[in-house]
């Protein structure tokens, strides 16, 4: 790739944010619109809201405004995904790549949001994809690196590992997360959701290597303090809940072939004890060639916070080239080639 590919950036929540310094940054990239929110944040320059030199380029609320850029590829990071807005990028001829959960399995969808994308990307001739970090880098491009070694699979355990120890907010962690509740007053609807957001991705992973899954299910689990913890959005009450898994679990012909299990915690020391790890991952793979894959962030925690949005955010720059190129459709982790980082 020689020429420089026009990106808008739509959204700068804090994965947003992340994603607007990297594009200005990015050698091969050029920053040529900005889509926000809210309306303090019109008419500002780019580089101000993330905390960089005045690009030039301007944030707008209005989608008119967007289209007119002709933008190569917008990288789309709402909090919601508006089926709308993204047909009318798709048709406009703006190819998209967005860390929404939506894309990453195209059967996944109902079959009337699935046949109007995939005819806005016809008629704009272009592309979207769906991809960050989780759902996407540790449940999709890394498993299908690792099974490369195998030629049979009895099982796939993804562990997401989120020490939430040093996080200073009250309201995520014990009013909406659930944290320092009695294990009987937690809200273990929450798990719903989990099929929906990582079934998907799953769904992708098996029919990589030619195991469609026949379900998938979520369910979970919670661990209670054996004594009063503080942490730095308060005080985790003794016997009140101080960890939680959610699991979400695809199955194969009557056995569990892929699980993704969420672990957050504030606590490691929990009952029942639970093997809780630093901050990362943890993949391990039941096959003829047996792995244990542990991923780490090697990240003081008064930094992890300015890190971490990178996580997600990164792996969608890195990827904008390769949805540019790629053959008008939805596309998934494996229709695409290897996604490469250009550092210079």
């Amino acid at each position: 790739m020689t020429d420089r590919v026009r990106v808008v950036q739509w959204a700068t929540g804090n994965i947003g944010t992340k994603s607007l310094r990297a594009v200005i940054e990015h050698p091969r990239l050029e920053l040529v619109g900005l889509f926000v929110y809210s309306d303090d944040k019109v008419g500002r320059d780019a580089g101000e809201l993330c905390g960089l030199p005045a690009t030039g380029v301007a944030a707008t609320r209005d989608i008119d405004d967007i289209v007119a850029l002709e933008p190569d590829c917008v990288l789309y990071m709402p909090r919601q995904c508006d089926v709308d807005d993204v047909c009318r990028l798709l048709e406009s001829g703006a190819n998209i790549v967005t860390t929404r959960g939506e894309f990453h399995h195209p059967a996944s969808l109902d079959d009337a949001t699935r046949d109007r994308v995939e005819a806005a990307c016809a008629r704009g001739a272009t592309s979207i994809h769906s991809t960050g970090s989780s759902p996407g880098f540790v449940t999709e491009a890394l498993p299908i690196v690792l099974l490369s070694l195998q030629r049979s699979l009895d099982s796939v355990t993804i562990d997401e590992f989120a020490d939430l120890s040093t996080r200073d907010s009250p309201d995520l962690l014990f009013t909406i997360m659930g944290f320092g509740k009695a294990p009987e007053k937690f809200d273990a609807r929450r798990w719903a959701h989990g099929a929906a957001a990582f079934g998907p991705s799953l769904r992708a992973l098996a029919d990589a290597v030619g195991a469609p899954l026949d379900d998938v299910q979520s369910s979970g689990e919670v661990a209670v303090a054996p004594r009063d913890v503080e942490i730095a959005a308060g005080t985790v009450p003794e016997g009140t809940v101080a960890a939680q898994r959610m699991v979400v679990a695809g199955t194969r012909r009557g056995r569990q072939l892929l699980t993704f299990r969420a672990n957050w915690y504030c606590a490691t020391d929990v009952e029942p004890a639970w093997d809780l790890r630093e901050t990362g991952w943890r993949l391990q793979i039941d096959g003829d060639v047996p792995l244990d894959v542990d991923v780490r962030f090697p990240v003081a925690p008064e930094h992890y916070a300015s890190m971490s949005p990178g996580i997600t955010a990164h792996r969608a720059v890195n990827t904008v080239p390769v949805v540019c190129a790629a053959a008008p459709g939805i596309r998934t982790t494996v229709d695409l080639p290897n996604v490469v980082a250009t550092l210079a």
